[in-house]
This record gives structure tokens, C-alpha cells and sequence, in this order.
């Protein structure tokens, strides 16, 4: 498959409308866990301690990567994990169906690119380019296929990939390469999350000041 072919027909993503909660199909996440490649999911809860016996379970029901366990704003409780595409629905569907109340938030996104699973857990930043993208959106699922779209249509780097800590729920990513290769990745990924309606912003920075680029690739002080 080329690079430029970015939709990935087997997404299953549930996202809010306002705060109305969302129940995914099991169905649907079934068909997804043949791919191949590792797979992303998320699941934000409603409740703190709902959310951490949700990502108790996940660990429990697969063996899967914990890339994130964090309260988020306002009081929720975000979990995003990865592995293969099977033990990643077995461990979504375990820790929705313990659940108080259905999830805030879903996503089940197989075939990742292996750099959002890098960027979620930790790893360093590569090398600032000649040019950098940063897309702002107002959901994290929004953000997460953003990300994965802008990076299977264009040849660029993620610098950061930051999932609403401390931006009230909002998420934004950090893209990286040539002028005309981050020109396309930001297109693509803008595209995306307006057809959605989750887009906040978007700015492309030509040859960026060096002291700008430590922060760019996600420095915390």
C-alpha cells in the first residue's frame, strides 16, 4: 500500500457529541482485530475510579502496552494502549463492559503508525526538519487519526504527540520535515478533522527559531 493511501477502512471511532456518552459495537471492533501491524485504542471514562478499574482490566484481559492512564479535564479519566490488533479489542471490550456507564469516548485504530505509539510512550523526539506542523484539535480520538493520517501521506517525523493534559480536553501533535512534505501533512490531517468538525488550528512554521525547537519536540521546561 503507498503512503498516500490514508483512509483505513476498519477505524472504529465512537467520539462524544457534546457530553453524550457512547456505547461502540462490539460487532464493528471484532471486524477490526485481523489487521496487521499493532493497533491503537482509547477509551475515556467519566469517572476517576471507573477509569482506573477500566485500565486494570485492560491489563488484565491482553497482553497490551499502557501508553496512558491520566485524569484529564473536566474529572475524567483518559487510557490509551496498544498491541496486536486481537488482544487489543479483547482488552477494549473488557473494559467497557465493566463499566458504571458507557464511555465517554472510544477509538480502535488498527495499523497504527508505529510513531503515535512512540510519541505516546515517551520516546525522543528525532531531529527538528526545515519545517514544522502543529494541528490542534478538540478531541483526542480526532487528534490520534489526524496524527496517523498526516504520517501515512507524508514523509514526515512526529516531534510530540500531546493527549489533553492541561489543555482542557484538547489534543495537538508536532510535525516535522521538509517545507513541502509538512505542507502535505498538515493538509491531510486538517482535512480530517474538519470533515469532523473537531478542528481548533493549524500553523505550518518555515525554518523555526533553535529556540523554539526544544519546545516544539515537547520540552517540559
Amino acid at each position: 500500500m503507498s503512503r498516500s493511501r490514508v483512509a483505513n477502512e476498519r477505524v472504529q471511532c465512537h467520539e462524544r457529541g457534546g457530553h453524550e456518552p457512547v456505547k461502540p459495537s462490539f460487532d464493528d471492533l471484532d471486524a477490526s482485530a485481523t489487521g496487521a501491524g499493532e493497533a491503537l485504542a482509547l477509551l475515556e471514562c467519566a469517572g476517576i475510579a471507573d477509569g482506573y478499574a477500566a485500565a486494570d482490566r485492560v491489563l488484565k484481559a491482553a497482553p497490551v502496552q499502557l501508553l496512558l492512564c491520566r485524569p484529564v479535564s473536566p474529572g475524567k479519566l483518559l487510557v490509551l494502549f496498544a498491541g496486536s490488533p486481537s488482544a487489543v479489542t479483547s482488552a477494549l471490550r473488557a473494559a467497557i463492559d465493566g463499566l458504571s456507564a458507557p464511555p465517554l469516548d472510544t477509538l480502535l485504530l488498527p495499523n497504527v503508525e508505529p510513531a503515535v505509539v512512540r510519541a505516546l510512550a515517551g520516546a525522543s523526539a528525532p531531529p527538528l526538519g526545515e519545517a514544522a506542523a502543529v494541528v490542534e484539535c478538540a478531541t483526542v480520538a480526532t487528534l490520534l487519526l489526524a496524527a496517523d493520517v498526516a504520517l501515512k501521506t507524508a514523509s514526515v517525523a512526529l516531534l510530540q504527540l500531546r493527549a489533553a493534559s492541561g489543555l482542557g480536553g484538547k489534543a495537538y501533535f508536532v510535525a516535522s520535515g521538509s517545507v513541502a512534505q509538512v505542507e502535505v501533512a498538515r493538509a491531510a490531517a486538517t482535512r480530517f478533522a474538519s470533515e469532523r468538525g473537531h478542528l481548533v488550528g493549524s500553523v505550518v512554521l518555515s525554518q523555526p527559531h533553535e529556540d523554539l525547537s526544544r519546545w516544539l519536540a515537547g520540552a517540559d521546561g
